[in-house]
């Protein structure tokens, strides 16, 4: 499997890629990802960003953000700190 592939629900990211970006297992990574400690957001790009969409995955004060195309090829990535996140509780929006 490439970093990220595309299906019917939308992406998929490798959690042995996210592992290695934040340093920690592919096993920690789907734990955290099921329990809330690890949140993500995807936007879709509008105007002149149409075709590609924006993926942030936060953890522990850090976020990584993917910009890719939509045969989720990476065009741009970035990490970078952030304000601590509340955690996401399943069955809460």
């Amino acid at each position: 499997m490439s970093e990220i592939s595309v299906s019917a629900d939308g992406f998929v990211v490798d959690a042995g890629f996210l592992g290695s970006v934040f340093g920690v297992a592919p096993d920690t990574i789907r734990a955290e990802m099921r329990d809330g400690t690890i949140t993500s957001r995807c936007e879709t790009g509008v105007d002149e960003d149409a075709g590609t969409s924006r993926l942030t995955f936060y953890r522990a004060g850090r976020a990584l953000r993917l910009v890719v195309d939509d045969k989720g090829s990476i065009l741009k990535r970035s990490s970078f700190p952030v304000s601590a996140r509340p955690r996401h509780q399943a069955g809460r929006p």
